[in-house]
């Protein structure tokens, strides 16, 4: 096994980290022990979103850099009578990625029970059936009970959250780390690691390095942090899809595992605001950091809310591109999430009320 070094034991711990829409309380505890050494102040706002904040000039302009704590998951809805649990899924899931995989609910207390996704077996179905992708509402979670008063003993109640089970791995290409909720703890450490590299540097404003709950379920804890913080400047950092397995043609997607971040140009929840995206692509051209662009016709991320927040905010979304996103597993390039680090400390001490107000106002 490859020993880890401390970037790599921090990526294990938030995507380790168990934490759906409305439970990131796992992956808070975790983002907030990686960056208290670097924040003048932390606090939280009312749906659970971290906000750390560290001041170079006390009256410069705000700046928001945004990654989210939650994950897609599931959550428990009923316990039949042999003890198999309903669930329903929070965060979009693709049918085909879930049956036969392995899952951890968390109760409670916080004890954690292991269960599989199941399902009819092939074997009696109709051969029409045996076809077709299993529904979701067919799927049921087994986690080794004999009865309803079993998995209750075992602490088990609806509403508990279910999270897939992976570990973190690096491949014989130690640049690739494979791992569950990619999306997006790599953006809560991008986060972390922004705060960390502004530590020694000047920077004319003020950052707020925020982890944001339940993005899946609508970009809810960027809206709420946002309105707290009231930002002059907005980064949503996320994954994107990456489009170099087989299959993918380029009109499809086109981001390249270790050819730098994506700059999202337009997704479904924004258009990306042209000044700031000429400032982040010319600094990226000065300091030789690696850049492409990426759009996406669906799915948004946090600057979607940032940028609607109080009287509007300049925001863009800079992303990683992931294979695999929303499954059990995904992998990303350790490149890719350097360089997103090293751009945006570059693109922060540009940042001051001047450029700011002349993007704002151009």
């Amino acid at each position: 096994m490859t020993k880890l070094d401390e970037t790599l034991m921090m990526l294990k711990e938030l995507t380790d980290a168990k934490g759906i829409p409305g439970n990131e309380r796992e992956p808070r505890d975790v983002m907030k022990k990686y960056i208290a050494p670097f924040a003048d102040e932390i606090e939280q706002d009312g749906l659970g979103s971290l906000i750390a904040k560290k001041t170079g000039e006390e009256n410069g302009p705000k700046v928001m850099v945004t990654g989210h704590l939650d994950e897609v998951g599931f959550m428990v809805t009923k316990i039949d009578d042999k003890g198999f649990l309903s669930f329903q899924t929070v965060g979009g899931w693709w049918s085909q990625v879930m049956l036969a995989q392995r899952v951890t609910i968390v109760t409670r207390k916080g004890d954690t029970v292991t269960g599989v996704i199941g399902s009819k077996p092939p074997h009696i179905l109709s051969p029409e059936a045996r076809k077709k992708p299993v529904d979701i509402k067919d799927m049921f979670i087994d986690i080794g009970a004999t009865s309803k008063e079993e998995a209750m003993e075992w602490g088990i109640l609806p509403g508990d959250m279910v999270v897939p089970y992976f570990e973190f791995t690096v491949m014989n290409n130690d640049k690739h780390l494979l791992a569950k909720a990619w999306d997006n703890r790599i953006g809560v450490a991008i986060a972390i690691d922004v705060l960390k590299g502004l530590k020694e540097e000047k920077h004319p404003n003020v950052v707020y390095s925020v982890g944001a709950a339940q993005e899946e379920v609508g970009l809810r804890g960027a809206k709420t942090a946002a309105t707290k913080i009231q930002p002059d400047i907005g980064f949503a950092v996320d994954v994107g899809v990456a489009g170099d397995t087989p299959g993918i043609s380029e009109k499809e997607a086109t981001g390249n595992m270790g050819d730098g971040p994506q700059i999202l140009l337009v997704d479904a929840s924004m258009v990306s605001h042209k000044g700031l995206r000429d400032l982040v692509i010319d600094t990226a051209e000065e300091k030789g950091i690696p850049y492409q662009f990426g759009s996406m016709p669906g799915g948004g991320t946090d600057a979607g809310a940032i940028h609607i927040s109080n009287n509007g905010v300049p925001s863009l979304a800079i992303c990683i591109p992931t294979r695999y996103i929303h499954s059990h597993a995904g992998i990303l390039h350790r490149d890719d999430y350097e360089n997103t680090v090293k751009l945006l400390i570059e693109v922060i001490k540009k940042l001051d009320r001047d450029t700011v107000n002349s993007i704002t106002f151009e």
